[in-house]
């Protein structure tokens, strides 16, 4: 992949761009395999490879730059860097970065600059349903002074881009570099940005946690559908469900599988349940509670527990409550791979590690998203 702004020296997010993608899926793979070794019975799959550009369908740009040429992308130090060409996003994103630009001039939105703490408009987050092409833009502000700005210029961008399906205003008043604020206004008739993978339909909320590479996460999803189609289990959980990519997968393979998934944020669990509302899933049961206060409570254990922890893992409280509980199988699902090695060896007492496979979601950097299969020992 080409990047002007890499080959510069302004960007280093792609900091293993300088080294090709094969070498960079091998290095990957051997550090797995080095983080592994003590699971001797388990079985390291290939890796699933990755677009090596044009992958990325979310975008995080920090506005700097003024109202009149505002800039979006990064700040190399104090320097703006605008990533509006970058070759990690789809064709699309290059003429939807040039539409709110336009509108950034229009709405006369004022850039947040750190150092002075002033201006208004922070950051800008963008994301593309696959499925439909469609967009869902959110403009993250340090208060509600432009809002009524935003409000009465938006008409004019849906008029120029009318494949934009979701827009809203994000309220961070914070003066640190912080992603985004507690109070999501949104400006659509349309809150909900529908995404499909493998036939299943996830509907994206403005504050909702999605992955950012499309095609991977579907590789992601069907794999552990796959693995869970060979196993003998009725009552499935899902911890840290989101918006149910995981468990909507799992649960849809076989029409007897009871299904719980439990996620904190609320309208995360609500376009969960829409989801198996749509796909006519009757034993389904999504709950907006705390993941590992919901483990800590139970006493019945599923026949498979489906975990997809934060990048801070499972830790040791967690893996205690999983160990009390005693499920027949563990699907874990880590987008880091020092966190899930120190969780597996917390279970490996109780459970034996059959399968892991990387997924490349994150090409030229050095993090990877990886898929385990294990059983509790003495399980046939």
């Amino acid at each position: 992949m080409n990047c002007v702004e890499f080959l510069a020296g302004r960007c280093n997010s792609c900091s293993q761009l300088s080294v090709p993608y094969s070498d960079q899926l091998a290095k990957k793979q051997q550090q797995l395999a080095d983080l592994m070794a003590p699971f001797t019975e388990a079985q390291l799959l290939p890796a699933v490879a990755s677009r090596e550009e044009g992958f990325r369908t979310k975008a995080k740009m920090v506005v700097s730059g003024t109202k009149e040429q505002p800039v979006l992308g990064i700040l190399n130090g104090q320097t703006p860097v605008d990533l509006s060409a970058c070759p990690l996003y789809p064709d699309a994103f290059a003429s939807a970065f040039a539409l709110i630009k336009s509108f950034i001039q229009r709405a006369t939105l004022t850039p947040y600059q750190l150092e002075q703490k002033q201006g208004e408009l922070k950051l800008i987050l963008l994301s593309q349903s696959q499925h439909s092409g469609r967009f869902m833009l959110r403009f993250v502000l340090r208060s509600k002074n432009c809002l009524a700005s935003v409000q009465k210029h938006l008409p004019w961008l849906h008029q120029q881009w009318p494949e934009l399906e979701v827009c809203s205003v994000n309220i961070q008043p914070v003066h640190m570099a912080i992603l985004e604020g507690p109070e999501e206004i949104v400006l659509t008739p349309q809150e909900v940005l529908r995404e499909e993978f493998n036939g299943i339909p996830l509907y994206l909320t403005p504050q909702s946690f999605f992955q950012t590479n499309a095609s991977v996460a579907a590789a992601l999803y069907a794999t552990a559908k796959e693995w869970a189609e060979a196993l003998p289990v009725v009552k499935i959980w899902d911890l840290f469900c989101g918006v149910g990519g995981f468990g909507l997968h799992l649960a849809g393979a076989a029409p007897q599988r009871m299904l719980t998934g439990i996620e904190i944020a609320p309208k995360a669990i609500a376009s969960a349940t829409r989801s198996a509302t749509e796909l006519g899933l009757q034993q389904v049961d999504f709950r907006a509670l705390d993941a590992a206060s919901f483990a800590l409570a139970q006493f019945d254990a599923p026949d498979l527990l489906l975990v997809n922890p934060p990048r801070r893992g499972l830790g040791a409280e967690l893996c205690q409550s999983i160990l009390a509980l005693q499920p027949g199988w563990l699907i874990y699902s880590s987008c880091n791979p020092a966190t899930l090695a120190s969780d597996l060896t917390l279970l490996s007492g109780d459970y034996q590690l059959l399968k892991v496979q990387l997924f490349d979601m994150f090409p030229h950097t050095q993090h990877a998203e990886v898929l385990t299969l294990l059983k509790r020992s003495g399980k046939g």
